[in-house]
Parts: structure tokens; C-alpha cells; sequence
């Protein structure tokens, strides 16, 4: 062979001539030296000492020979197999410190290699120092038997590896990447650019050079406008001008970075092109016509939508509008009206309730407007906003049942007034004592469900007492089985050791009924309520449906009945006022708003877990209390009533039909009644120092000056005279101020005929107790 392994061959068989020849020379250095002593004469002896000497020389210089061409041994060997000599990788075998003493074919074709050179000056040409790396490879190879490494060289990829050889030299591999400079040769037509850092380009393959025109060093030269938008279309300078491409990076070794190119793209294709792209892209995406059609939906779009895909349907089968209507959105979007056409909207799913914002672009394909839709999860965002809401929501109720109560109660208080003086004239056998009846019901009908209005936005008056929960219960399950009904079975299970709550007993007897009656509906054909009561310790704050429960003791109230169940959509709307499901006619949707309001107002919390056909479960929780209950302070008897004649009353109301009322029915008792309808009327009156009057009844809220303000004003001259404060507004408004006025007491309105007189006459009776009767009458 043509090859360095020609001259390789007779130099390995010398080789291991001169090692017999070495042993020989030896045996006859030693006989010589043994046999020098027996020798006769001077001379002969001598001489055999000499040529021992120089025999032992020669064998000694045969071995040193030997030592110094040991690593061409093992390149005999391989070449007396013929192995690696076709093989079409360079194979190189050198002695430490890189000179070659061995080269295939591939290596002389390729590298020129030579007997007299040097691993380095093959590579020169590759690499552009290659010294310190051969020094490296070498190093590993010696320490760990073989070493590898890649290297991008001008001409493509270079792989070179190395195999240490018994300690006598090394093996060298160099194999080239399948990237060849020739352009029929080359297996990836695609433009294909290797990058390194600082955007230095280091391999362009031939189809990269093709398109570009050159050999690019830095990647500003090709893409005008960095950075590279992997994925999308992109601008590069080609051969004859800037021309579009859609360009694809990916992570390479080292630190390196590959770019391949797809050119030929138009740029009015560009959009299109993208559509590749779009399932792997991580923001949600839907492509729409102008009519709603989804055409092309990503992967993060389809699961925020949760459905599996959305061929074939709009975009109102999966979302619903939260105030405009869908197509007439889209179709402003379509035709660029209303400027930035972003709404937010609710997603049609079972599971859970999601909300999204969605911001419509449009664009152009095959000259139609399309629609790409990008959807941002906005459900955290509409739950702060419902927080919000809800607490902007509760204030205005607040204030709105403040105004009815006062307004309302007032038209009440006439009509239940008169109609009270109209049944004073009549008898039961009377043809319209029926109907003054009908009236006087439905009015009190009237004002309960304003004093509904007032527990749920907590401005009604509670009087809060501690209290055993289980004792209160036994008391009303007597009146909840007759609101169940026979269909209906109420059962009762109390916590045997059940800490005690403070909480107005009244209002929570109210609570319970309207949990209890919520269930019995939602069961028309009838099944169990379980009522049941229970010591919770919190160790850890709970949060849930929008509300934090602080660490500490609780008493827990469950009410679960085996009801319909409500809907996850509906759940969260059940405590608002005038929600409900039930017919017109069965309900007023004030029931689970009223027991929301009573207990927030007492401090709890209420919290409902259901499914659809699986009932529903109501929880009330209740700060534990620790004191004692106070023992219960039985009430005096009522003083027996002044006598009509005593009593003399001024009566100060800017509302001339309750006015006229209250004079009438406080004049049919015997007393003697004073009329003002302002408080400045009343204190004008008042400044005859010879008027003697023995009750200030008054209206808290007037024009001018209020009735707690004038009230004070008079009890600077009269310290002794009693005062009834009426209102349509709860206590509280005004309690503070109430609390510092002597001999006051509260009376609500609506009221009766009966609750006017009585209140005034037991004021005038009591002396100077400012306390007045718990069923009918405020304590501030």
C-alpha cells in the first residue's frame, strides 16, 4: 500500500531480528567473561575480556534500540491486520508528544499526513490552535484510557478521539460532520446557521451560504432587526435583498445555538405561514371569523376554555357576555369600531367558575378580516372585583334600607294607624272590618320584609344576651316541625358538652327558621333535615369563599337537608337580597340575605357547601363566649297608667299623616296633646315658661333641627320631662346620642295604636325609668 505502513513493515521485522540478536550477543558477553580466567597465556585472556566487553556493548545497544521504537510495535501490529488502513475516517497513530507514526488512506488523502510529522500540523489547517487542545485530549486519554470533543471549524463539524495504546503512543480519530461544503453533497438543504456567543456565527452550511450570498461572521449581517423571533417570520438580507423567512432556533452543545430557515415566504404570507406555530405558542389563542366561527385554537386556549377542542363552535358556546351581546362585539372588532375591543366574559364550564379577558386583533387572510382573540385568565382579577362589589354592594343596600325604613315605615305608620282607629269604630260584625283587617296584615306584611331589608345590611338594633344554644333550640323545635310540615323529618343532635354564645335570641331564632324553611323547599316531596350543633377549635386561620376565620373557639350550627342542591354558578348569588329560584309568588329571595346579615352582624360567619342532587349543607359558626350567663332579672310590674287627665304630651313629626295619627289616638287615651311640625316650632312653644308639659314625644329625623338636638335643647329648662323618640331608622344611628338623654326611650316604627299609648302613658307613670317594655321598645 501507498501508505505510511509500507515502510513500516521491514522496519518491525529488524525490530525483532536485533531482539534475538541481543539475547544472543549477551550469552556470548557472559561465556567469554566466564571463560577469560581459564585461558592460557596473558594475552588470550585479555582479548576474551575485551570481547566480552564489547559483545555485552552490542546487546545493551540492541535493547536500547528496541525501548526507543516500542510505540512503533503496536502500530505493526494493527497494520499487519489491515484494519484500519480502508477505513474511511483519518485513524493517526502517534508516540507521546504527537509525532505520527502512523497514518491511513483517509488520513494521507484528507491531511496530508507524513512519517516526519506531527498530529498539530495535520490539524492546523481545521483548527486554529490546535496544540493546547491535542495537549488536553491526550492528557484525559493517558489518565482515563480515551478522550473526546467536538469542534465547529470552517469546514463543518469536527469530532476528534483518542485511545491511549499500552502506554506506548495514541490512536487518533478524525471524523468531519456529515456537512460538507459541497452543495450536492450536503444532506440538509435547509439554510442551517450555527451560532455561538455574542451572536458570532461560526458554521453556515452551503445552503445557508447559498441564500445569503457569503460567509457571514456575526448575525447583525443577516437578520437586520435582532432579536431572532424564533417561530415567526423574520426579515433577513439575502443574495439579492432583504426577503422574509420563517426562522426556528434551537439549543445546541456548548453553550451554541442552531438556526434553521425557511425562505421563499411572501410577506403577505407571512400571518399564515405563522399558523404552524400556534398550538405552541404559550399564550391563549383562538383564530375567529367575524361571525364567531373558531377556526384555530391553541393549547393553553383549550384549557383555560377547558374542552378537548373547539372545531366547529363560536365563541358564545363557550363564553357568555357579562352585559353586551357577543356578535355585535365582534362585529365592532371586525370593522375596527369602538377602539380597543377588549371585554371581559365568563366561561361556559361545569367544573368551575372562570373568567377571562379577552382582547380581539384583527388581521388579514386570503383578503377576509379574521379575528385573533388573545384570552387572559381573569378569574383572581373578578374575584377581587366581586370583593369589592360585594362590599360596595352591602353599603348601598345599608343606606338604601336605611331610606325605605325611614321613608316606608313612615306611609306604615299612617296606614296601620288609621286603619287601627277605623277597627276602633267597628265591630266584627261589620261588612268592613274584613278588609281594615286585610289591610293591617298586609301592611305588617310590608314592614317585615323592611325590617329583612335592615338585618341583611346590619342596621337593625340587636340585643345580644349569652346563651346556650341547646336551650334555645328545645324552644323553637316546637315551631319548626309545624313550618316543616308532616311531609318533613326534623331531627335535633346537640354536642354534649356545648359552649356558650352571645347573640341576640330573637334574631337567631330568625336565622335558623329561614335555614330550616329554605330546606324544607328545596325537598317537595319531602325527607330529613338534620340540625345539629358542635365545639370547633380553630388552630389555624381558616380562609374560604372570600371570608377569614380567625384561630380560636367556635360553636358550629349545621342545617343539611337531601334537597335539589344548588348549582356551582348559583351558589355564590344565594345571600343576596331578592335572589332566588322559587317561583313569583313562593319566596322573596330575603330569607338566606336576612340570615346572612343577622349573622355577620353577630359576628359569625355562614358558609353553604352543595352539589346538584345532593342537597345542601348551611354552617354557622359563632364566637365561643366565656362568661357566665347573667342570671335573669325579672322585670317589674308596669306602674298602673296616669290618669288622662294628667298628661300632657307634645308632639313634635314633620310627617302630617302620622302626625294626625298620633294626636288622635293619644287624645282617645285622655291626654292632652301639643302639635309641632318642626322641632323649631316646638321650641318656640316651649318658650312660654308658663306651658307645663309632661311627655316630649318627637321624631328623630326632621328638617332643621333634628329631634335628639332640640330634645336637649328643652331639658336645659325642663330637666324632669320624659322623652319618646319615634323613628323609621334603626336605634343604632342615633344610640350614642340617645344613651346621654334621661328618662328617653325608643319606640320603631311602624306602630300600633296600642304601642303609642301605652309607651306614653307607662313614661308618664314610671317616674323617671328610662326602661320601657324588651317586646316593644329599644334599651339604647
Amino acid at each position: 500500500m501507498t501508505s505510511l505502513t509500507g515502510s513500516f513493515r521491514p522496519l518491525n521485522v529488524a525490530r525483532t531480528q536485533l531482539r534475538k540478536h541481543a539475547l544472543i550477543l549477551a550469552g556470548l558477553a557472559v561465556a567469554a567473561f566466564a571463560a577469560a580466567p581459564f585461558a592460557p597465556g596473558r594475552l588470550f585472556p585479555l582479548g576474551l575480556m575485551v570481547l566480552a566487553g564489547v559483545l555485552a556493548l552490542l546487546s545493551l545497544a540492541s535493547l536500547r534500540f528496541r525501548r526507543d521504537t516500542a510505540p512503533e510495535v503496536f502500530v505493526s501490529e494493527i497494520s499487519a491486520f489491515g484494519i484500519l488502513d480502508e477505513d474511511a475516517v483519518p485513524v493517526v497513530a502517534t508516540r507521546e508528544g504527537g509525532r505520527v507514526l502512523y497514518a491511513n488512506l483517509a488520513a494521507v488523502r484528507d491531511f496530508g499526513a507524513t512519517e516526519t510529522g506531527t498530529l498539530a500540523g495535520l490539524l492546523k489547517q481545521s483548527l486554529a490552535n490546535p496544540g493546547p487542545t491535542l495537549y488536553r485530549l491526550e492528557s484525559r486519554a493517558a489518565q482515563r484510557g480515551s478522550a473526546q470533543e467536538d469542534f465547529v471549524t470552517r469546514q463543518g463539524h469536527l469530532r476528534l478521539s483518542v485511545h491511549r495504546a499500552d502506554n506506548a503512543g495514541f490512536l487518533w480519530r478524525i471524523e468531519r460532520s456529515a456537512d460538507r461544503p459541497s452543495r450536492e453533497s450536503d444532506p440538509v438543504p435547509l439554510p442551517m446557521l450555527t451560532v455561538g456567543r455574542n451572536d458570532a456565527i461560526l458554521f453556515m452550511n452551503a445552503a445557508a451560504r447559498q441564500l445569503v450570498g457569503e460567509r457571514a461572521r456575526s448575525l447583525d449581517r443577516i437578520f437586520p432587526k435582532l432579536p431572532l423571533r424564533s417561530g415567526q417570520i423574520n426579515d433577513i438580507n439575502g443574495r439579492e435583498g432583504v426577503i422574509a423567512c420563517l426562522a426556528v432556533e434551537l439549543e445546541g452543545i456548548a453553550g451554541r445555538r442552531e438556526i434553521f430557515l425557511l425562505p421563499g415566504v411572501a410577506p403577505t404570507e407571512r400571518q399564515p405561514d405563522g399558523w404552524a406555530f400556534f398550538d405552541e405558542l404559550p399564550v391563549p389563542l383562538l383564530k375567529l371569523t367575524r361571525h364567531g366561527d373558531i377556526q384555530l385554537s391553541n393549547r393553553p386556549a383549550r384549557d383555560l376554555l377547558g374542552v378537548e377542542s373547539c372545531g366547529g363552535r363560536i365563541l358564545s358556546d363557550l363564553m357568555e357576555g357579562l352585559g353586551r351581546s357577543i356578535p355585535d362585539w365582534l362585529e365592532d372588532a371586525a370593522m375596527g369600531r369602538g377602539g380597543m375591543a377588549s371585554e371581559f366574559l365568563r366561561v361556559r364550564r361545569d367544573d368551575k367558575e372562570t373568567f377571562v379577558q379577552v382582547t380581539l386583533n384583527r388581521a388579514t387572510e386570503a383578503g377576509q378580516t379574521v379575528l385573533i382573540a388573545v384570552l387572559n385568565d381573569a378569574t383572581k382579577l373578578k374575584s377581587l372585583e366581586a370583593q369589592f362589589v360585594q362590599s360596595q354592594k352591602m353599603q348601598a343596600i345599608g343606606q338604601l334600607a336605611g331610606g325605605v325604613a325611614h321613608d316606608f315605615n313612615n306611609l306604615l305608620t299612617a296606614i296601620t294607624g288609621h286603619c287601627d282607629l277605623l277597627l276602633l269604630r267597628h265591630d266584627q260584625g261589620d261588612s268592613d272590618y274584613s278588609d281594615l283587617v286585610q289591610i293591617n296584615q298586609n301592611a305588617n306584611r310590608a314592614a317585615a320584609l323592611v325590617s329583612q331589608l335592615l338585618a341583611y345590611s346590619r342596621k337593625q338594633t340587636l340585643r345580644p344576651e349569652v346563651m346556650d344554644l341547646r336551650d334555645m333550640l328545645s324552644d323553637l323545635m316546637h315551631l319548626l316541625n309545624r313550618l316543616v310540615g308532616e311531609k318533613m323529618t326534623l331531627s335535633l343532635q346537640h354536642d354534649p358538652v356545648l359552649w356558650s354564645i352571645r347573640a341576640d335570641k330573637r334574631q337567631l331564632e330568625q336565622v335558623l327558621m329561614n335555614l330550616v324553611v329554605n330546606a324544607r323547599d328545596a325537598m317537595p316531596e319531602g325527607g330529613e333535615i338534620r340540625i345539629a350543633t358542635e365545639n370547633m377549635v380553630l388552630e389555624d386561620a381558616l380562609r374560604r369563599d372570600r371570608a377569614v376565620v380567625s384561630p380560636g373557639r367556635y360553636v358550629r350550627v349545621t342545617v343539611e337537608d337531601d334537597g335539589v342542591g344548588i348549582a356551582a354558578d348559583k351558589i355564590q348569588k344565594v345571600f343576596e337580597p331578592f335572589y332566588t329560584t322559587k317561583r313569583t309568588g313562593e319566596g322573596t329571595g330575603l330569607g338566606l340575605s336576612t340570615a346572612y346579615g343577622i349573622v355577620k352582624q353577630t359576628g359569625g360567619f355562614i358558609f353553604v357547601d352543595s352539589r346538584p342532587g345532593e342537597g345542601a349543607r348551611f354552617q354557622v359558626l359563632f364566637p365561643a363566649h366565656d362568661a357566665i350567663a347573667p342570671a335573669t332579672v325579672p322585670v317589674p310590674e308596669a306602674a298602673p297608667l296616669a290618669p288622662p287627665e294628667e298628661g300632657i304630651v307634645l308632639l313634635v313629626e314633620d310627617e302630617a299623616p302620622v302626625r294626625a295619627f298620633a294626636s288622635r289616638a293619644l287624645q282617645m287615651r285622655g291626654l292632652t296633646v301639643l302639635e309641632a311640625d318642626s322641632a323649631e316650632a316646638a321650641l318656640e312653644l316651649l318658650d312660654d315658661p308658663e306651658l307645663h308639659v309632661d311627655v316630649f314625644v318627637s321624631d328623630v329625623v326632621m328638617p332643621g333641627i333634628d329631634g335628639p338636638s332640640w330634645v336637649l335643647q328643652a331639658l336645659e329648662t325642663r330637666p324632669d320631662t320624659r322623652v319618646v323618640f319615634m323613628s323609621g331608622y334603626a336605634e343604632e344611628t342615633f344610640g350614642e346620642i340617645q344613651a346621654g338623654i334621661p328618662n328617653s326611650v325608643f319606640l320603631p316604627k311602624p306602630f300600633s295604636l296600642t304601642e303609642l299609648t301605652d309607651t306614653v302613658q307607662r313614661q308618664l307613670a314610671n317616674g323617671n325609668s328610662s326602661v320601657v317594655s324588651p317586646a316593644q321598645h329599644g334599651d339604647a
